[in-house]
């Protein structure tokens, strides 16, 4: 996997949330906490995720076959989408359910003092690897907004850390705070309000965290920037004198495809249009290093076929420049 990828990111989430779903289980068998045992089972989904990331950028790495000959980039989209499944019924479902069990039949919170140390000593882990997955987001960030980030990243394993860390810290104030309410009342029910909460958390972060990674699965354009600097790079005015439309298709994070119908001299001869395409192939991937596919048909431009425009049936998604 990539730098970008955010493989630092991962393995401080891997490691804090194995430490804090130990301490957590610990906690919840002195304590009777359902907080504590929702909270175990969510950290213990979040180390199962995390593994599920690595594994798929280590798939996605494997070299293209002729069954696959774009490559297994897209591994990485598939083992994101799984993260947002297993978050939704491992984590949202299960704390949902463990909370309504405990609103039903609710006991007071034993040995206090386990659930609350440990849920201190699991803010102060879960806050570092936050801080990590922000510092190595904001690498690559630019100047988009948080929001922006999360829902055009290509890569899909930060935003996912990000999310998962996220929710991680507000369902452990929620469980905090469901405990907290429960010893000062004297009332299990807060417990189990406070780990109904945490499922129901969970379980909009794995909505988010899917709607994004299905539209990678789709397959996605590339950014705006990008597809700006291809089409800068690919018409010098001369040799290639105009694009006359184009399509890009991420094949993976870092590996994008790129289609195009390009204008060319109606004077030139075979030798001189092939050569025009490949200066403008290498002008491209010079412009964009992951644009490492690229198939380009030279074509006479007509004002004709411009102004009646694409056919979206015929070429999805795209117009006529």
């Amino acid at each position: 996997m990539s730098a970008s990828g955010g493989t630092k990111a991962i393995v401080a989430a891997l490691a804090a949330n194995l430490a804090i779903a130990v301490a957590k289980f610990v906690a919840f068998l002195f304590s009777g906490s359902s907080s504590m045992l929702a909270e175990s089972v969510h950290s213990l989904a979040d180390s199962g995720n995390q593994g599920l990331l690595l594994l798929g950028g280590k798939k996605a790495q494997r070299e293209a076959t002729p069954q696959h000959p774009f490559g297994y980039g897209r591994e990485r989209y598939i083992y994101a989408f799984l993260v947002s499944i297993v978050l939704f019924s491992v984590g949202g479902m299960f704390a949902i359910f463990e909370g309504y069990e405990k609103i039903k039949d609710p006991h007071e919170i034993e040995a206090w003092y386990w659930p609350v140390g440990v849920l201190v000593f699991a803010i102060i882990a879960e806050t570092f690897s936050f801080r990590t997955a922000i510092k190595e987001s904001n690498e690559i960030r630019g100047t988009k907004s948080w929001k922006e980030f999360v829902r055009h990243a290509k890569a899909p394993e930060l935003p996912v850390v990000l999310l998962e860390d996220l929710g991680a810290l507000v369902g452990l104030v929620l469980a905090l705070g469901g405990v907290g309410i429960a010893l000062l009342t004297g009332n299990g029910v807060w417990d189990g309000i406070g780990t109904v909460c945490i499922g129901v958390l969970l379980v909009l972060i794995a909505i988010v965290l899917a709607a994004e990674t299905k539209s990678l699965l789709l397959g996605e354009s590339a950014g705006i920037d990008e597809v700006k600097k291809i089409e800068e790079a690919m018409v010098d005015g001369e040799t290639v004198t105009r694009l006359i439309h184009m399509r890009t298709l991420h094949l993976g994070p870092e590996e994008l495809l790129v289609a195009a119908k390009v204008a060319v001299p109606h004077e030139d001869t075979a030798a001189k249009v092939a050569s025009a395409i490949n200066a403008a192939e290498d002008r491209i991937r010079a412009a964009v290093p992951i644009a490492r596919v690229i198939y380009l048909e030279p074509d006479i431009y007509s004002e004709t076929a411009a102004a009646a425009g694409v056919d979206p049936a015929k070429s999805p998604g795209g117009a006529s420049h």
